[in-house]
This record gives structure tokens, C-alpha cells and sequence, in this order.
């Protein structure tokens, strides 16, 4: 039976971690390369880390910090933010990345999402899909959370993977460092639309809503937490044992 993965998430802006809630009011947390290794070294699964003002400010991903991260930490590393570009892609995995996040840069290029997989292997493409209701619809929003796209969530997910993505990380707005559960209802939708791994992103705010995620839908692959783990209100070994006591399986 295949495990499933608890993965942090290090949102980095101006060289630091923060965590906001709902994609708003940003605060300091920690170096990304300091908490990267705890967390390396403390039972994570993967890491991601999101530039998270490098889309909306037009430039470039961070290289400096990812290349430093890359040499500390010896589990998985997804790295978004800014990837624009096929070159995009090829800078980011050369300074250590093991997979790279496209999010803003696929809803303005959707052909990006097809010409990294036919470089790189679709394993190493992941969609970050932002989404939010809007009178009762997924809607997919771009720059950061900032920008609603108009386009329906479901659909440009789907089409994201016929395009070659290999994984799909689904970002709540609505969840997102609100603490009271996983968005069940729009994991269940992206689960039943394709076949790759579905990753939950927001709202994550206890053990037990990581074991709600995984006994309810069982075809999530892994739950992606920021605020609760950067702020020591649960540790990963401590939820990792509670999961596996539950049955649902896991790396120890």
C-alpha cells in the first residue's frame, strides 16, 4: 500500500517564511533554509517552497535560498513562484529542485505545463491550483491568490493534467490558515476528476483533520500544512504515529 505524505510548506517572501490566512496578512515565521532542515531532519516527507510575491511582482524565483536548502535538506522539494518559462524550470531543478510547481505561469501559458513534462518527465511537473468559490463555483485564481481567472477550477485541473502534469497541489482559499479542516468538498471533486496524485493544501489545524482527510478520501495522496507546524502546534512524529494508529499508512 502506497504511504501517504505529510509535506510543510515554507511560503518565502523577502528571503523569509511567512504565513498568512486566507493568501492575506503575511507574518515573519522563520530562515526557509533553518526550518527547511528541521524539518528534514523531524519525519517530513517532502518539502515545498513557494516564492510567493514572485508572480505578482514579475520576477524571478529565488535562487540563492533554494540552492542552500537544496544542500541541507535530503527529502524531496518542490519549488514554485515565477515559473514562466521552460528555462524557468531548468534553473530551478539545476539549483537542487526535485520537482517544479507551475501555477500563474501554466494559466498564462498553458503549453508551459506540456513542454516541461516532454523535457523534464511528468513526475517532475506539478500544478498548484489556487482555488476559491465564487456565488457557489471553483474558481481558479492566479498572482498569489490575488487575481480571479473566471476559468472553472475542475476543468482547467483536468486539462492541466491531459497536458502532462504528474501531480496537482489544490490550495483552498477558502481553508487556507483558517485551522478548522481540509476543503473536503473541493479535494473530493478534484479526486474523482483525474488519476494523478491529488496533495491538500489549507486548513489544516489539528491532528485530526489530517486523519478526517485521509479516512475520508482515501484517494488523497498527501496533506500539505504551513502555520501548525511552523508554529510547533504539532509536531510530525507526534501526527505521523497518531495517522498510522489509525490505519491510514505511513513513513515513520
Amino acid at each position: 500500500m502506497i504511504t501517504k505524505r505529510i509535506i510543510p510548506c515554507l511560503d518565502v517572501k523577502n528571503g523569509r517564511v511567512v504565513k498568512g490566512v486566507n493568501f492575506l496578512g503575511l507574518s515573519d515565521v522563520s530562515s526557509p533554509v533553518e526550518l527547511a532542515k528541521f524539518y528534514s531532519d523531524n519525519g517530513a516527507d517532502e518539502l515545498v517552497f513557494y516564492d510567493i510575491t514572485a508572480s505578482a511582482e514579475g520576477r524571478q524565483l529565488f535562487t540563492d535560498i533554494l540552492c542552500e536548502a537544496a544542500r541541507t535538506v535530503f527529502i524531496p522539494l518542490t519549488v514554485g513562484g515565477g515559473i514562466n518559462t521552460v528555462e524557468d524550470f531548468d534553473r530551478v531543478l539545476k539549483c537542487g529542485a526535485d520537482k517544479v510547481s507551475v501555477n500563474s505561469g501554466a494559466i498564462r501559458n498553458p503549453a508551459l505545463i506540456g513542454e516541461a513534462a516532454k523535457r523534464y518527465g511528468d513526475q517532475c511537473v506539478v500544478l498548484s491550483v489556487d482555488v476559491k468559490r465564487v456565488n457557489g463555483v471553483f474558481r481558479v485564481f492566479a498572482k498569489g491568490g490575488r487575481e480571479n481567472t473566471g476559468m472553472e477550477a475542475i476543468e482547467w485541473i483536468k486539462r492541466g493534467v491531459d497536458a502532462g502534469a504528474g501531480e496537482i497541489v489544490v490550495n483552498s482559499i477558502d481553508t487556507d490558515g483558517v485551522k478548522k479542516g481540509f476543503d473536503l468538498e473541493m479535494l473530493d471533486a478534484v479526486c474523482n476528476a483525474v488519476s494523478v496524485p491529488v496533495i491538500a493544501s489549507g486548513g489544516a489545524g489539528c491532528t485530526h483533520d489530517f486523519t478526517t482527510l485521509f479516512k475520508t478520501l482515501p484517494k488523497v495522496d498527501a496533506g500539505l500544512a504551513a502555520s501548525i507546524f511552523h508554529f510547533g502546534e504539532v509536531q510530525i512524529s507526534d501526527l505521523k504515529k497518531e495517522l498510522k494508529s489509525n490505519g491510514i499508512p505511513m513513513r515513520i
